[in-house]
């Protein structure tokens, strides 16, 4: 078993070190954050304030048509004294499925259908909504900060295109376990935002509930390379070598022969 020595004081300071380093080597000064409520976002915006001050960081609130826990995103906002506003994506997810496969009329023709898929759907709010934050962030002159963490990158928990695309990942090397012990260093967070029980927001269950998986086992099998379970094990690095293309940059099928620039 792995040694795991963790001092969530110093993880947070060095990620807001580690951010003014880079602001100053790319030149920025603001940062877009989208504020879903739960703990990874609120986390992101907290250091990112802490690290550029609150003047310079944007909230975007993203719900698809109607989100329930809205109020815990403007909370987080108004919390840290960052900047806010709401971009509803529900028509335009409404549109893109339109256009897709509901309605024939708008889609076209072909010599293909699409057919409706849950998955595919509940994969188009991220990517709509990752969509919206570059937009706002190019349009200001800003970096956009990623919230997904190392737990879920493990087990494929995140969408291509979608969650993953950002221009600095504040979370990327922390489990979901250490991020709440990250938060709750930070009194200007409600903790009950901190360890909220996360959920996608999308598919009316936890996160727990749709991977089958706890975060604590998660969290074992990446820091003590173990969470005590072979089964439990085995199911994890199933699902990390499944989906390790979401971790890295889409692959090159490169047509030369041992590199002699011959095709």
């Amino acid at each position: 078993m792995k040694n795991y020595i963790f001092s969530p004081e110093k993880a947070r300071d060095r990620l807001a070190e580690g951010l003014r380093n880079l602001a100053r080597e790319q030149g920025f000064t603001k940062v877009v954050i989208g504020i879903s409520g739960g703990k990874d976002s609120t986390v992101t915006a907290a250091i990112c304030a802490r690290a550029l001050g609150a003047e310079n960081v944007y909230g975007v609130m993203l719900p698809d048509g109607e989100q329930k826990d809205i109020a815990d995103s403007r909370r987080v906002c108004e919390s840290l004294g960052i900047h806010f506003r709401t971009v509803n994506i529900g028509k335009m997810h409404d549109a893109l499925r339109d256009a897709a496969f509901r309605n024939p009329e708008i889609a076209g023709d072909g010599d293909f259908t699409v057919p409706d898929s849950r998955e595919s759907d509940i994969n188009v709010g991220p990517r709509l909504r990752m969509t919206v934050l570059r937009y706002i962030a190019q349009a200001l002159g800003a970096r956009l900060a990623g919230t997904g963490n190392l737990s879920e990158a493990t087990v494929g928990y995140c969408t291509k295109d979608g969650d993953t695309s950002c221009d600095f990942s504040m979370l990327g090397a922390l489990t979901s376990i250490e991020v709440v012990q990250v938060g709750l260093t930070m009194p200007e967070l409600p903790a009950e935002l901190v360890q909220k029980t996360p959920t996608d927001g999308l598919s009316g269950v936890s996160d727990e509930e749709k991977l089958g998986l706890r975060y604590q086992d998660i969290h074992n099998y990446i820091r003590l390379g173990t969470c005590g379970d072979p089964e439990t094990d085995r199911k994890i690095a199933g699902k990390e070598a499944a989906n390790m293309h979401k971790r890295r940059m889409p692959l090159i099928l490169n047509p030369f022969e041992a590199g002699d620039g011959n095709a």
